[in-house]
């Protein structure tokens, strides 16, 4: 079941296009991580699924029918600029913004004090939030997001600011609202939170999404057919060995242990590679290299940026 379909969705601001033909599938119960540079319009779209603004054109569905305004309350969104009221103190705050979500003040607290002692901020509780530090009143509006139980929650940019235990909490507490059925857009300039917490993702760039898959699977259609490979033995028997089909592109020793990079420059598999260095040395270790979603983030932006200058 889909939670989220987007369909031809565009955005205009005067003479600025910052939508174009828009089209997403977000998945019931996945972590979906939404990718661009800046400007790429990352933001107008998920400000267009939190109902913030309309678009000019095209549809949005939500739960497999079209998006009513009454939705917006089965959706937790926290914006990339805070939106806090620096004068008013934590717990008053997050119980006031618990309110316009529904809660009753009883159910309120409740929850407030099970995620305040969650997330060991208790003590925070009479403290401004002018007060707190910016990685403080991040996981202050963590828990306002996610207070209600959503059905949906968008995350743009949630580890901004925030030092690395902390940011280890947020995701370990993302992980496990995940696991009970949650769905997450997850929007991030971080690649290595991308690859650690998305099963899928859509990379836009100037108001059109030029990449969206599994991101497992988009890796390995990048993949160069490279291998890393660590063995202990004498290398230039690895050298004669591996011949003019295959070529070393970085080499390094350890503690005598070897660690070679290869370019595979035919259509051999990689068992015939394995295989025939397997009386030669001991081999340790045998992997694919794929490359980072940083990587292939860079490679796909420029590309499409020569292909549209």
């Amino acid at each position: 079941m889909e939670i989220i379909k987007a369909q031809h969705i565009e955005k205009k601001y005067g003479n600025f296009t910052a939508l174009h033909d828009v089209g997403i599938s977000i998945p019931q119960g996945s972590i979906y991580g939404l990718l661009g540079p800046n400007g790429a319009g990352k933001t107008t779209l998920l400000r267009i699924i939190n109902q913030i603004y309309a678009p000019d054109q095209g549809e949005l569905f939500f739960k497999e029918r079209r998006m009513v305004p009454d939705d917006v309350f089965d959706i937790g969104y926290l914006p990339e600029e805070r939106g806090l009221y620096k004068k008013m103190k934590v717990g008053e705050q997050a119980l006031y913004l618990s309110r316009l979500k529904g809660l009753s003040k009883k159910e309120a607290l409740k929850r407030l004090k099970y995620w305040f002692e969650k997330l060991e901020i208790m003590s925070w509780w009479d403290k401004k939030i002018e007060d707190l530090s910016k990685g403080m009143a991040q996981k202050v509006q963590f828990v306002i997001t996610v207070l209600h139980n959503p059905s949906l929650l968008i995350f743009d940019e949630p580890f901004s600011g925030i030092d690395p235990i902390n940011t280890t909490m947020l995701r370990d507490e993302i992980l496990e609202l995940r696991k009970n059925g949650t769905t997450i857009i997850f929007s991030t300039h971080n690649m290595s939170s991308v690859e650690e917490l998305c099963d899928r993702i859509t990379l836009m760039n100037r108001s059109k999404c030029i990449l969206e898959g599994n991101v497992r699977e988009i890796k390995k259609s990048f993949a160069s057919d490279i291998f890393e490979i660590s063995f202990t033995g004498n290398v230039d028997l690895v050298t004669s060995t591996l011949g003019s089909q295959y070529k070393i592109v970085d080499h390094k020793i350890d503690n005598n242990e070897h660690f070679i990079k290869v370019k595979m420059l035919t259509q051999k598999k990689d068992n015939e590679l394995l295989s025939s260095l397997l009386p030669m040395v001991h081999i340790k270790s045998f992997t694919e290299v794929f490359p980072s979603m940083n990587e292939i983030f860079i490679k796909v932006v420029e590309s499409a940026n020569q292909q549209n200058p």
